[in-house]
């Protein structure tokens, strides 16, 4: 699982940080995860799972995150003000981040893929499924929404969130990771989680960079209108606890686009706990055995 670098990817000629997983001749599948996530947010053992089911897997940071490009040189995004109509802070859209994405299948010389997003990846799939439709074998969208908005209202009952001053060190860091995954509302590796959140700051984590992705889905719009008109295969998985992500959304997604199976995971919150990993990997891996032998 050695890291590759490709400089010069889509319209922003950025530079992007990916690994390659699995048999080179098995079914390409490109793995695009959320906000603030890295490569390695897409658990080992997961990706170890969808191998083994066949698959060949493409594991990337997003810009922003981890060792691709950062966009430091721009403003620190003012949320608040970008929810109530003022853009002039945010750096670029999802549809940048598409582009990015479809600039990094050129430069593997990738004709189409099967996409899987998480998160805020799950609205980067959707953006490349609804502007480049002839790239998408199929299209699984986990824990995602179809609109402009995240953060659902707090559930009666449910955990707290986990707040306080941005981690400043390595240290702080992994702690708030380890205190968001215990009160996530699904049991998980926290041991992991902990290992991880180590891993990921010294990739790269920048809380500044974050801030710039969860900030391109404000003023990027609602992609309903565009998901109802995609013909391609498609799976939304949500978890059945995720408080980051209404459930709700992750249906509406579903409903939106023709065709698509929805999936609600017990056990699962904004998360991948291991305990999810056989049934995940199963329906991503039928999705796409099914779309590969419907298009041969």
């Amino acid at each position: 699982m050695a890291e590759e670098r490709v400089s010069g990817v889509g319209p922003a000629g950025i530079e992007i940080v990916y690994e390659r997983l699995g048999d080179p001749a098995a079914p390409p599948v490109l793995l695009i995860m959320g906000a603030g996530g890295q490569l390695i947010n897409w658990p080992d053992g997961l990706c170890a799972a969808l191998v083994a089911h066949g698959l060949r897997l493409i594991r990337f940071d997003n810009r922003d995150s981890g060792r691709s490009t950062h966009f430091d040189n721009a403003p620190e995004p003012d949320i608040g003000a970008a929810l109530a109509g003022d853009l002039s802070t945010v750096a670029y859209r999802l549809s940048d981040l598409a582009a990015d994405t479809v600039g990094l299948l050129d430069a593997l010389g990738l004709d189409s893929v099967h996409l899987v997003g998480a998160s805020l990846g799950g609205m980067i799939a959707q953006t490349v499924a609804i502007t480049w439709p002839r790239r998408v074998r199929s299209l699984t969208s986990i824990m995602s929404t179809p609109g402009d908005r995240m953060t659902p209202p707090p559930r009666p009952g449910g955990a707290p969130p986990v707040t306080g001053p941005p981690p400043t060190t390595r240290e702080l860091y992994v702690e708030r990771m380890v205190a968001g995954a215990a009160a996530g509302g699904a049991v998980t590796d926290l041991e992991t989680v902990r290992a991880t959140a180590g891993r990921a700051w010294d990739r790269g984590w920048s809380l500044p960079g974050m801030l710039r992705q969860a900030a391109s889905v404000i003023g990027s719009g609602d992609r309903t209108p565009g998901l109802r008109g995609l013909a391609v295969p498609a799976l939304v998985i949500h978890g059945a606890a995720d408080t980051s992500a209404d459930p709700a959304k992750g249906r509406a997604t579903a409903e939106a686009i023709p065709g698509a199976q929805f999936v609600l995971v017990e056990g699962m919150g904004h998360n991948f706990p291991p305990r999810t990993w056989p049934e995940v990997s199963a329906r991503i891996a039928a999705l796409v055995h099914r779309a590969e032998r419907d298009n041969a």
